[in-house]
């Protein structure tokens, strides 16, 4: 990494040493230039990102919040439009997030991580994350969208395709997403042709914008976003809080035996191991930052991951504190575009952790090459006790680190091998709801 940063990245294999490089980046080179991607700017201090955020005014979502795109042709609703009308897309969800809805989903989502974890009871190795991270928010999701369960594996495939495929082979990116649209706008015509159904489309469905019910690419466009954001980031945030578990017995054996910290353990994991790493902006008029100027038009990454490790912010910032209590962290990103789907998406995470916690006290990596990021296999071992583990004394920190020898092929989902449907519990059991 130059001092400039003009090589950096944030997808793949570069995220295997990620919180070295901007621990670098934050002493250096905070505002820097990478010539990835058509060339950007990056922040990777808390300060400029948390004002950027709160300056939609200036940092525009208006050509994208994805660096790269996922392949779509339109804007994702409601991630890449600024308000004012932002806020007339976000509204016609409120009712999917509010807290005594997201309340009541609890005991499905347990029953669904309990129904997971009985279908590999029997297994000494088991893949957390092809059998447990990457399916208990596909269920969860689906259930509450009202999307069959006959195409949990097209979801899975496209989210791949758009997400991991976009920086390896950008179109078949775009073809994935024009076959998502493509779904979305046909069950649009056949939910049309139905009773009205108090679920996540239903919401879209009957919602308006300016006065009218969205159009069929904006129906598209939005389900397109929920669909990614529903299975991906919380399957992210499971399978990497799983893999520090894996290597840190002391913390997971007082996550066991106080699991009163769940609550606190989760926002730590949320802010160190982060699913979302960085959200561009594009300017619109010229700024100065920490002595770079910044041109109009220019892009923007905003490095939600740095911020959530700045030492002038976290105290041990790089450290994994269990029971840390100050920590306003930036995994769901703050002001206009905050996260709609943030309490969800938390009480997902929660709740997996919990239940597999409660179900298999004892773990360890199966294959100590594994990256902590991205929705690859996971492999476990089961240990019959504290015995069998290596590790010292409980202790509170434990060091987040990363591995070089990871690639990126390594930590790609393999499409085949997620036991979606024989897992799903009865859809009558889901209340609405949703991520964004």
């Amino acid at each position: 990494m130059s001092a400039s940063g003009e090589n950096f990245g944030h997808h793949g294999s570069d995220l295997d040493s990620i919180f070295s490089t901007y621990r670098e980046l934050r002493a250096t080179c905070p505002v820097g230039r990478s010539q990835r991607y058509g060339g950007f700017w990056f922040f990777t201090r808390y300060d400029d990102i948390w004002a950027a955020e709160q300056n939609p005014g200036v940092f525009s979502v208006e050509q994208g919040m994805l660096l790269p795109s996922l392949g779509n042709e339109r804007p994702l609703i409601p991630l890449d439009i600024d308000p004012p009308s932002l806020q007339q897309y976000r509204r016609m969800l409120l009712p999917a997030f509010a807290p005594a809805r997201i309340e009541r989903l609890e005991p499905f989502v347990r029953d669904v991580a309990g129904s997971l974890i009985e279908g590999f009871a029997g297994e000494d190795v088991f893949d957390a994350s092809l059998s447990y991270a990457r399916i208990l928010p596909l269920i969860v999701f689906s259930e509450m969208a009202g999307l069959p369960r006959s195409d949990y594996d097209c979801f899975q495939e496209w989210v791949e395709r758009t997400m991991y495929g976009r920086t390896e082979d950008p179109a078949d990116a775009v073809r994935a997403a024009k076959e998502v649209c493509a779904y979305f706008r046909e069950l649009r015509r056949r939910r049309l042709d139905e009773p009205a159904r108090d679920d996540l489309v239903g919401c879209l469905l009957s919602g308006r914008v300016d006065g009218r019910l969205l159009s069929e690419d904006e129906f598209a466009d939005y389900c397109f976003l929920l669909l990614v954001a529903g299975l991906e980031t919380s399957a992210w945030s499971i399978r990497s809080a799983l893999w520090h578990l894996a290597q840190h017995p002391q913390d997971r054996r007082r996550l066991v035996s106080q699991p009163e910290l769940m609550v606190k353990a989760t926002e730590e994991f949320l802010r160190c191991l982060a699913p979302v790493q960085g959200m561009a902006r594009t300017l619109k008029r010229d700024v100065e930052v920490r002595g770079q100027l910044l041109g109009a038009g220019d892009r923007v990454l905003l490095l939600l991951g740095s911020g959530n490790r700045d030492e002038d912010v976290f105290t041990d910032a790089d450290d994994v504190v269990i029971d840390r209590v100050d920590n306003p962290h930036l995994a769901f990103g703050i002001g206009a575009h905050r996260c709609l789907g943030s309490n969800l998406g938390r009480r997902e995470v929660r709740i997996g952790l919990e239940v597999l916690l409660s179900r298999i006290p004892e773990f360890e990596l199966a294959d100590s090459d594994v990256p902590w990021w991205g929705l690859g296999p996971l492999p476990l071992r089961r240990c019959e006790g504290a015995g069998s583990q290596r590790g010292g004394a409980a202790s509170t920190r434990s060091a987040a680190t990363t591995r070089s020898a990871a690639s990126t092929r390594s930590a790609a989902p393999t499409r085949s091998a997620a036991p979606t449907r024989s897992a799903a519990p009865t859809r009558s059991a889901a209340p609405a709801g949703g991520v964004v």
